[in-house]
C-alpha cells in the first residue's frame, strides 16, 4: 500500500459509549489517543490515517453459518483455545435490521438453510456493527480494515498466542510487553489517562494493537486470515471477508 512516509495510521477499538482511537505516525513516532462517539467521526479523523484498524467485522455475511466466516474460523484455530473464543462470529447482514434480540435471531436462522442464533452479546453490538455497514464500502475498505487484537499480539509474540486473559493483571502486563517490544511507543501512559469511565485499560491496549497491524498494512507486512495469496470471499455489497494481523 502507497502512501506518504510521514503519513499517519490508526487503530480503533469499541467501548460501550463510542470508539477508543490510536493514531500513530511512525515517522516521527508521534501518537495521539482519543475517544470518538460515531463511526462518522472515526472515518472523519482529521490526521487522514492511510490505515484505519477496527476491531470489529466489517462485512457481515450474506447467510450466516455455524462458526462464522470462514477467516472466523481460521483465526479461531490459529488461536487455539482459549483465545480463539474472542473471535465471533458475526451477524448476517440483514440481521443487523433487526429492533429486538427475538428479531435478529429470527433473521439470522433465516438467512441460511444452517444459520445459528445469535448470542446477547452478539446482539449488543448490533449499533456498532449497523454504523460501519452504513459507511463502509468496497473502496473505503482499501484503507479502513478489519483487524482482531489478538491477532496482532499472535503475530507481535512469535506466532504464538498470549496465554493470559486480557482481563487479568498478568494478560495486561504480557500485551504491553509486547507492545513496547515491537516498537509502539507510550502504551502504558496512554492507559493511565484514556482508561477513565466506561473506557476500559483493555480497550487503549487492544487499540494500540489495532494500531500496530495497521502500521504493518500500511508497510506490505501484515499478513491476514485467509492468506494473501488467496482471494478473500465477498458480501453481496462487495466487501471483503478477511481480518488482518
Amino acid at each position: 500500500m502507497s502512501s506518504a512516509p510521514d503519513s499517519w495510521v490508526a487503530g480503533a477499538d469499541g467501548y460501550r459509549d463510542g470508539w477508543v482511537v490510536v493514531l500513530w505516525r511512525p515517522a516521527t513516532d508521534t501518537v495521539r489517543h482519543r475517544t470518538v462517539d460515531t463511526a462518522g467521526a472515526l472515518f472523519a479523523l482529521p490526521e487522514a490515517p492511510a490505515v484505519l484498524g477496527v476491531d470489529m467485522p466489517i462485512g457481515c455475511p450474506d447467510a450466516a453459518a455455524p462458526g462464522g466466516r470462514p477467516c472466523d474460523r481460521r483465526a479461531r484455530r490459529r488461536l487455539g483455545h482459549p483465545r480463539g473464543a474472542s473471535v465471533f462470529s458475526p451477524p448476517a447482514h440483514e440481521a443487523l435490521q433487526a429492533d429486538t434480540y427475538d428479531e435478529a435471531c429470527r433473521r439470522n436462522r433465516a438467512s441460511g438453510p444452517d444459520a445459528p442464533g445469535l448470542s446477547k452479546q452478539t446482539f449488543h453490538l448490533f449499533p456498532k456493527l449497523r454504523a460501519l455497514a452504513a459507511h463502509m464500502t468496497p473502496e473505503r475498505q482499501e484503507r479502513v480494515r478489519e483487524v482482531h487484537p489478538e491477532l496482532a499480539f499472535y503475530a507481535m509474540n512469535g506466532d504464538a498466542p498470549v496465554d493470559a486473559s486480557k482481563h487479568t493483571e498478568a494478560g495486561r502486563t504480557a500485551r504491553l510487553t509486547l507492545l513496547a517490544a515491537n516498537g509502539v511507543p507510550d502504551v502504558a501512559s496512554a492507559v493511565e489517562t484514556t482508561a477513565v469511565g466506561p473506557v476500559g485499560a483493555d480497550d487503549v491496549i487492544d487499540a494500540h494493537a489495532a494500531c500496530w497491524t495497521a502500521r504493518r498494512i500500511r508497510e506490505g507486512t501484515a499478513e491476514r486470515c485467509p492468506p494473501r495469496d488467496e482471494a478473500a470471499p465477498r458480501t453481496a455489497r462487495g466487501l471483503r471477508m478477511e481480518i488482518w494481523r
